[in-house]
């Protein structure tokens, strides 16, 4: 195991992160990817925070000019330090005869040799300790035989090692990808790609391949190129998470729902809340919202289906200014474009909530937004299950929401099945009942602790949420059409009151 000591930062959080502290100095690492996936940016942000070290670095370029690399640099806002020498590999001057005359000039019109010897004489020349050769495709061609590339890349490799210089060494993939000649000679692969979805943005992703003598983060971690430089996403593992707290209940202020709910949901659990379109599933979420804010404490709302200046309005109606809320700091609320957005670039998103924020109760509306930005439905409950997972052990109340197809019936289907990851269940129905649509309210499922086994009817109306005591006097309500089973069962009148059958 390397010693943090001898870690050279890479500039970059995330990529520091799940190279669990970044390059082990003195060694070559290969950033491999196809163009567009961010080499030339992690290696200009590799070479910049070498420079704030005061570490003299160097940029060895045989595919890009040096007024490209400089232009790269300012769409981030950066000035290439003067600490940070740019090398532009020519072509040799007997290549530049009349015989030889042509606007393009290729590196291939180079002999290997003597680019190595143009790469080393600048070596010793600037006396650098962070390296960036751009790209082997490049020396690839110009060794134009596998045997020759691979002694020249040992031959780097070797000098290099000599000098304590810690390289990075680019692939952009674009002359025989199939070539895995450098992966067994350099110390560490870090694996650059770009998916291309059916619609929306497209999505970039890092991995790690290969680190020697060095734990690391294994799989796929997400990543963007903003301005200011590449962001990536370690990939959320909840197990090395975990924070001591006060497993009390948190109530939603209606009484008759936390009867249903035994009392409340039980601090650091997850709620998922399940019914057709419509039938308010926002709004009981954001019940226990205002009510955790009422106590002094902070929350976290992320809606991917509904506009936010229309749901400020409805719920204002209601007696919840939401907007209100956000504008004081007790409520991060955040419209999530599903398109434009990664599982994971999520994920932090979430994270941040509750670490920076401290937000004690999170609300993610609904999960078939969520769905739409992952495809591969088992990856989904993968990244919902570890969310989970970390935020119930932050002690934060999550409340999940899925809107089921259909609407009565015995055809309701939700489009994923996260029941058995969910601490709490919350069933809402819409049933028949003396020629209206009304809408029934239960409590499925709860783990550690009692919960009401009853069905309620409750209404949406201008004051709120209403919920009515248990209809004992029906049968049949979760299927859409209840019989009665006496003369009398209590519903909710159009007022708000109780109405006899």
């Amino acid at each position: 195991m390397a010693d943090k000591e001898f870690m050279a930062a890479t500039g970059i959080w995330g990529l520091d992160d799940i190279l669990t502290g970044g390059l082990s100095t003195g060694h070559v690492f290969l950033l491999e990817g196809s163009p567009g996936t961010g080499k030339t940016t992690i290696a200009l942000s590799f070479l910049m925070e070498g420079a704030r070290q005061g570490e003299e670095c160097l940029y060895i370029t045989l595919s890009e000019t040096e007024n490209e690399l400089r232009t790269v640099a300012a769409s981030h806002g950066w000035t290439i330090d003067k600490k940070v020498h740019v090398f532009e590999l020519a072509p040799p001057a007997a290549a530049l005869g009349s015989d030889h005359e042509q606007t393009l000039l290729y590196s291939s019109d180079l002999e290997l040799g003597e680019a190595s010897k143009s790469i080393l004489e600048v070596f010793e020349r600037t006396k650098p300790v962070r390296v960036v050769l751009d790209s082997l495709s490049e020396i690839r061609l110009l060794a134009q035989s596998s045997l020759r590339y691979r002694r020249q890349i040992l031959a780097f490799k070797q000098y290099f090692s000599q000098h304590s210089a810690t390289v990075l060494l680019l692939d952009d993939l674009t002359a025989e990808a199939s070539d895995k000649t450098s992966h067994s000679i350099v110390h560490g692969v870090i694996q650059l790609e770009e998916l291309s979805p059916n619609y929306g943005a497209e999505r970039r992703r890092v991995r790690i391949t290969k680190y020697r003598g060095q734990k690391f983060r294994g799989g796929y971690h997400d990543l963007t190129i903003e301005r200011g430089g590449v962001v990536i996403f370690p990939r959320l593992r909840a197990l090395e998470h975990r924070t001591k707290f006060d497993r009390s209940r948190a109530t939603s202020g209606i009484a008759e729902l936390d009867a249903l709910l035994g009392g409340g949901v039980e601090q650091g659990s997850s709620t998922l809340i399940l019914g057709p379109a419509g039938t308010g599933k926002t709004l009981i979420a954001l019940q226990f919202v205002v009510a955790a804010i009422k106590r002094g404490e902070k929350a976290a709302f992320f809606a991917f289906d509904e506009e936010l200046g229309m749901l400020f309005n409805r719920t204002k109606q209601m007696g919840f200014d939401l907007e209100a809320l956000k504008d004081a700091g007790a409520l991060l609320i955040e419209q999530v474009d599903a398109a434009e957005l990664s599982p994971g670039e999520f994920a932090h998103r979430v994270r941040a909530a509750v670490d920076q924020s401290n937000a004690k109760t999170v609300v993610i509306d609904s999960l078939n937004g969520y769905q739409a930005a992952m495809p591969d439905e088992n990856s989904l409950i993968l990244h919902i299950h570890e969310i989970l997972q970390y935020l119930n052990r932050q002690g934060a109340n999550t409340f999940l929401t899925i809107a089921q197809h259909g609407v009565v019936g015995d055809n309701l289907r939700a489009p994923i099945d996260l029941t058995y990851l969910s601490d709490t269940v919350v069933l809402l129905r819409y049933f028949e009942a003396h020629s209206k649509i009304r809408r029934a309210i239960s409590v499925i499922k709860k783990r550690g602790g009692s919960h009401e086994e009853t069905i309620r009817e409750y209404r949406i109306g201008i004051s709120g949420l209403t919920i009515g005591p248990p209809l004992e006097e029906f049968q049949g309500v979760l299927q859409g059409v209840p019989t009665f089973l006496s003369n009398r069962g209590p519903l909710i009148s159009s007022k708000g009151d109780m109405a006899n059958s």
